[in-house]
């Protein structure tokens, strides 16, 4: 027993509803107007100052040397760290240990995210690093993640 007509009718028009919308999503990506960056003149002037500092993403403190390692907290804050084959271990170490000795914020893609990749880095020892994750996770139940302050 096949499929009847009726099911087969039903599929097709599933799939070329699908396929306008996919289609007109394309054309309304495509029509937006097209920006080389996301902010505004002002900050693009700003940046481009002779006078401007890189920042260290973890603490703010100005990256006024030519290294890789942020010398107020440690942590990878060079130009290619985590393209270069020793230094982008410190990387994902500095990405996980954040995940359970941190505060993070507790949305699905994140979590999800803790979960996938400590299980490529982990194989079979990931669940034990999934029981801290967790353990942070609810001792942090509520809690907003602490803002990034200065050290300036």
């Amino acid at each position: 027993m096949g499929p009847g007509d009726e099911e087969i009718v039903g599929v097709v028009v599933i799939l070329l509803f699908c396929g306008v919308a996919i289609y007109r999503a394309v054309l309304w990506l495509t029509s937006a107007p097209r920006t080389p960056d996301p902010w505004g003149d002002e900050v693009e002037a700003a940046l481009n100052q002779g006078e401007a500092v890189p920042l260290c993403h973890h603490c703010l403190a100005p990256q006024e040397h030519n290294g890789w390692f942020c010398p107020a907290c440690g942590s990878t804050t060079g130009p290619y760290s985590n393209y270069l084959p020793f230094v982008y271990i410190f990387s994902q170490g500095e990405a996980l240990r954040s995940g359970v000795a941190q505060r993070v914020r507790r949305s699905p893609l994140v979590v999800a995210g803790y979960f996938l990749f400590s299980l490529s880095l982990f194989g079979i020892v990931a669940p034990v690093y999934w029981f801290f994750l967790l353990r942070n996770l609810q001792h942090n139940d509520g809690l907003a993640p602490a803002p990034y302050t200065s050290v300036l």
